[in-house]
């Protein structure tokens, strides 16, 4: 008999593996406490913006026309224990109010809520991002609530979806990591990614501890490389150097590579800058700081970009912000995303605005979810309008749309022909044959 599939958490991660367990052939059943998000789904709608997700749901949830019908939601966890083979736990796992560690809360109350509902044997599988040594805490926890005892067993196949990509990584993923307990489940889990292995990702078994770890080490690593090019771009501005150009030279080695060597005003959004701080907290709870104390000057790194673009501005008006009027192209914390949390564009955009700057804010698909951040900045429906009398222009996230903009045609609406790249995605030279003053991070003379 085929494998019934539930997903606990229907956010970004648990509406988009749900959509693509039913596209893989399963019946799923995705379950939310929250009815409103349950609601919208049940309609082929999702509650945020990322590329192709809405239009893979509407062809599997029952009762939209012509769809397989395979995926249903409920609010119910008394449905799903009955419904499901395999549970995969999906739910958030935010950073502590005030603290680096992470909040637990929400997949113990989701771990919690479900066991007493598991009267026979069935796998649960946790994605969300947890400190390392929690899989064993919960298998305990699970096996102790569970009607069906050790029979309910865990697994834990970390998450590794880049947003705006994130249908695409879900059935083609680069690397399928589990952690298992049994050869079970190591079972179950094959048949599970039966479609995606066979189509050539590697499927790779390990123990609890270590495929907790294989994000936050991913995370980090990323984040380490992101902050050593902003590093060389800071050391560039000092001494006159040009970081495109050296990235550029140094990504040619096959052992550095050229991805993530844009330096730019940092990383941000939900996962990485949490993360981060989250594995430095359970490093200190081990007893393992000095491991991880090289983290804490990267995440410096990181925030500093922030506040020297915000320098950067305020010089070239003339410095300082009063009575002056800047547009910022970008509110999310990178393209192809609606997703304005701890973005770099929209904190460089509110310290401008506390510091006197008139702002005016323009995104393709961040809009709403920066309004509701920062109610007081001013917001425009396009980058020409946004711009329209603006003593300078600053280009934080690198969405196409701002790529493709004709410098010509918003130099005849700005106050003054001043554009700051943040991102390092625009071209000098086009900008400055329209008579712009174009200045990068990191290019003191490009």
């Amino acid at each position: 008999m085929a494998l019934k599939i539930t997903v606990i958490g229907t956010g970004y991660l648990g509406a988009t593996h749900a959509a693509a367990m039913a596209e893989l052939g399963f019946e799923v059943l995705g379950l939310d406490v929250v009815p409103e998000k349950i609601e919208m789904l049940q309609r082929g709608e999702v509650p945020m913006y990322e590329p192709g997700l809405e239009e893979l749901l509407r062809r599997h949830v029952a009762g939209i026309e012509g769809s397989s019908g395979r995926l249903r939601f409920t609010t119910s966890y008394e449905e799903a224990g009955a419904f499901g083979d395999v549970h995969f736990v999906c739910v958030n796992t935010p950073q502590k109010h005030g603290e680096y560690a992470c909040d637990m809360s929400y997949v113990d109350s989701a771990f919690d809520s479900l066991a007493p509902h598991l009267t026979r044997p069935t796998l649960v599988v946790g994605k969300s991002t947890v400190p390392v040594g929690s899989a064993a805490r919960l298998a305990e926890r699970l096996a102790a609530g569970a009607p069906a005892g050790a029979a309910a067993e865990l697994a834990w196949n970390p998450e590794f979806l880049r947003e705006g990509f994130a249908v695409q990584d879900t059935l083609h993923p680069d690397r399928i990591v589990v952690g298992v307990a049994s050869e079970r489940a190591e079972e179950l889990l094959r048949e599970v990614y039966a479609t995606p292995i066979a189509g050539g990702s590697p499927f790779i078994v390990m123990d609890y501890p270590t495929s907790e770890l294989v994000k936050t080490s991913a995370n980090s690593f990323l984040a380490t490389k992101i902050s050593f090019i902003n590093a060389m771009a800071e050391v560039c501005e000092a001494a006159d150097g040009d970081v495109v150009k050296l990235a550029e030279a140094i990504g040619h080695d096959e052992r550095i590579g050229k991805k993530f060597l844009r330096a730019g005003i940092g990383f941000g959004g939900g996962c990485l800058p949490k993360d981060l701080r989250a594995f430095m907290a359970r490093a200190g709870e081990l007893g393992a700081d000095q491991a991880l104390t090289f983290l804490r000057e990267i995440d410096s790194i990181n925030m500093r970009r922030r506040g020297h673009m915000v320098e950067l501005t305020r010089n070239a008006v003339g410095g300082g912000f009063l009575g002056k009027r800047v547009a910022v192209l970008g509110a999310t914390f990178k393209p192809d995303s609606d997703d304005v949390r701890d973005s770099p564009a929209l904190n460089v955009a509110g310290q401008i605005h506390l510091q006197g700057g008139q702002v005016t804010v323009y995104d393709p698909k961040g809009m709403d979810n920066a309004r509701r951040i920062f109610p007081t900045l001013g917001y425009a429906d396009s980058a020409l309008e946004a711009v329209r009398g603006a003593d300078a222009v600053l280009h934080l996230t690198e969405w196409r749309e701002f790529r493709e903009l004709d410098p010509a045609a918003l130099g005849d609406v700005v106050a003054e022909r001043r554009i700051l790249d943040g991102r390092n995605a625009l071209d000098p030279e086009l900008w400055r044959k329209a008579g712009w003053t174009y200045r990068a991070l990191g290019r003191p003379q490009a």
